[in-house]
């Protein structure tokens, strides 16, 4: 289906809400990918990730957000990350079921 619109015949309010119904409808379509990619890991899952200008860090993924996922890394930090920007740890060991709530981690 293809829809033709002339915006030259539009009036300002009109188009105004045409820019605010494209805004909504590219919002819902990030929200949409995002929670496609959320989907591909789990909460206890390890997970790598390079924040921009810093080293690669490795952490647990602890929650679901809206668009990201927080994740407390191995030096105790928490982080909301795209879930783009991750990585699987392969190498890890998932936490079992008896377990799944109970972290290791070092302190500072």
């Amino acid at each position: 289906m293809s829809l033709k619109i002339n915006i030259d015949t539009l009036t300002e309010a009109e188009l105004i809400d045409l820019n605010n119904r494209i805004v909504q409808r590219l919002r819902f379509l990030r929200e949409a990918r995002a929670h496609t990619q959320m989907m591909e890991f789990s909460v206890g899952d390890n997970v790598s990730f390079q924040p921009e200008g810093s080293e690669t860090l490795m952490g647990v993924i602890t929650r679901y957000n809206k668009k990201t996922v927080s994740v407390l890394t191995e030096q105790g930090q928490h982080w909301n990350v795209s879930p783009s920007m991750l990585r699987l740890v392969k190498n890890a060991r998932k936490a079992d079921a008896k377990t799944s709530n109970v972290f290791d981690f070092k302190k500072s």
